[in-house]
């Protein structure tokens, strides 16, 4: 990863997010799981990711995602893709200051119809 630009954490800091690039949009899914995160997701490649600290990994139902979260205090802080070939994660923007991200555009991502 280049160095990066911006910084965020879980609730009690034992794990540390770093991104290459600031977000222009956040996106919101609807999924089963994500409704209940309550996550704003930011997508970027691996590479431009930094994760420190030991997160705990979920895999629902369909197998495609490892959503990640502090085994402290329980905030879901990323999900990355279970195949390798796919150069995509998301980053929950709400793991970083609110005024990086509450003025940004939100996507609705239906993952409730697939």
């Amino acid at each position: 990863m280049s160095e990066p630009t911006i910084e965020g954490s879980c609730h009690c800091g034992a794990i540390t997010i770093r991104i290459a690039r600031a977000p222009t949009s956040v996106s919101e899914c609807n999924c089963s799981l994500c409704r209940r995160i309550g996550g704003f997701w930011h997508y970027l490649t691996p590479a431009e990711v930094a994760v420190t600290g030991e997160a705990k990994g979920y895999v629902q139902g369909d197998c495609m995602l490892t959503n990640w979260h502090c085994p402290t205090c329980g905030c879901t802080t990323h999900w990355t893709a279970i195949d390798p070939d796919y150069d995509r994660m998301a980053v929950n923007m709400r793991m970083f200051a609110p005024e990086i991200w509450e003025t940004l555009p939100r996507e609705l991502v239906d993952g409730a119809s697939f």
